[in-house]
This record gives C-alpha cells, sequence and structure tokens, in this order.
C-alpha cells in the first residue's frame, strides 16, 4: 500500500523542515511548499492525501486557501497555527478545515490528530457516476460490478474531470490544466499517452469503449450523464 502523501504548506523554513523530519520518519509521503506564487495550483497538482496548513503565508490568506482547497475538493486539511484565538478556530472550521492545531504542538499530538483524519477520510468514499461503472475521485479507484481497479494518479485525473464534465466534451487544454497546472509547453503526446494507458487499465474491466474521442476538440464518456452520489 501507497505511503499517505502529505503537503506541508508553512512558511518558516525551520518548522518546515522539523516537520517534514517528523513526518517522513512516520513513513509518510511528504511534499512541502517553499514557493508561494502558485501555491493552490502546487497542491492541487500533488492530489495529497492531507493537507498541513499555517494561517500566516507570505501574501496570501490561509482562510482563503482553505476555502479554494476545499472547493476544489482537497481533503482532509489540519491547520497549524499560530493563532490561538476561538474566533480563528471558528473560522477555519466554517471554511472547511477538518481540524485546528495551535504552536508549539508536541509531535505526539500532531501524529495523533493526522493519523484520525486519514482513517476518518480512507473510509468516506466519494463516488461519481459514470452508469456502467463507478470511481472513487478520491482513491481513483474504479467499480465495476463485483470488480474494482485503483488507477495511477494521472490516468484518475483524466477520467474524474470527464465523469465530471459529461455529457460535455472535455478539451485537450481542460485536461493539460488538470493534470499540469497549465496547457503551455506540454506535449499532445504526453496526453496521448496518459489516455492509452487509462484506456488499456479500463479494458482490464470491460470498459474499453467509455470514453469517446470527439476529434479536434476532446473527449467524453460515451454513456450518459454522470453525476455525483
Amino acid at each position: 500500500m501507497c505511503a499517505a502523501k502529505l503537503v506541508i504548506v508553512e512558511d518558516d523554513i525551520f518548522l518546515r523542515e522539523e516537520l517534514l523530519s517528523v513526518l517522513q520518519k512516520e513513513g509518510y509521503d511528504v511534499r512541502e511548499i517553499s514557493s508561494f506564487n502558485s501555491v493552490l495550483d502546487e497542491i492541487v497538482a500533488m492530489n495529497p492525501s492531507l493537507v498541513l496548513l499555517d494561517l500566516n503565508l507570505p501574501g496570501h490568506s490561509g482562510f482563503a486557501l482553505c476555502r479554494s482547497l476545499k472547493i476544489h475538493g482537497i481533503s482532509p486539511i489540519l491547520v497549524l497555527t499560530s493563532r490561538n484565538q476561538l474566533q480563528d478556530e471558528l473560522r477555519a472550521l466554517d471554511l472547511g478545515a477538518d481540524d485546528y492545531l495551535t504552536k508549539p504542538c508536541p509531535p505526539s499530538r500532531l501524529l495523533a490528530r493526522i493519523e484520525k483524519l486519514l482513517n476518518l477520510y480512507k473510509n468516506m468514499r466519494s463516488l461519481l457516476d459514470a452508469g456502467s461503472f463507478q470511481l472513487d475521485e478520491n482513491t481513483f479507484e474504479v467499480i465495476s460490478g463485483e470488480r474494482s481497479l485503483a488507477l495511477p494518479e494521472n490516468e484518475g485525473k483524466v477520467l474524474r474531470e470527464i465523469i465530471r464534465k459529461a455529457p460535455i466534451v472535455v478539451s485537450k487544454e481542460s485536461l493539460f490544466h488538470c493534470l499540469w497546472g497549465t496547457s503551455e509547453y506540454v506535449d499532445d503526446n504526453i496526453l496521448q499517452v496518459n489516455m492509452t494507458r487509462l484506456r488499456k487499465d479500463l479494458a482490464k474491466l470491460g470498459l474499453a469503449d467509455c470514453i469517446e474521442t470527439v476529434r479536434g476538440e476532446g473527449y467524453r464518456m460515451r454513456s450518459g450523464e454522470a453525476h455525483e452520489k
């Protein structure tokens, strides 16, 4: 089983490195945000299992970032901040934070809260219904009848975007942004490779023809409308 991917959003480099060390020793796949120019796009592209979020960030409102992450389907969010006022905690929770801890925080407490949130979300499925199958949009598990298959991250993101937009055609540019956060300097062949792999994986469940290529436009679900359960 793959280690949970955690993203640290903290501008204090010393604290960030300390958190990185603590979490890596626990076996987590830990990423860190060190530049805050396009922090939202970076986090979304990483598709983390959990975000550890400070509220005091250079040039950004941690509250606004928390809300934006939730809008993009990124969960859970654990706020770790020096802001110890009740009004700040209530505001963060209202904007979508799943937990709130104040600095300094004992590593044992932080690890316990992280484990609790990961276990909670692991047992929560968010299923997209594509008619003949379902996709767990958090884990990218495809479920068809009694069979299931976990897709690699990029394939899962592509399929999720196509199901969400069904029956509308999803353009290549939209998929570029979904996968890499930009459509500049991206070779069409890279997307084509991901589509070919996705179709091969779906074929293992008898779903090879569920995605239709619309020449000159992009891709769409071949079946009826998809909707979230």
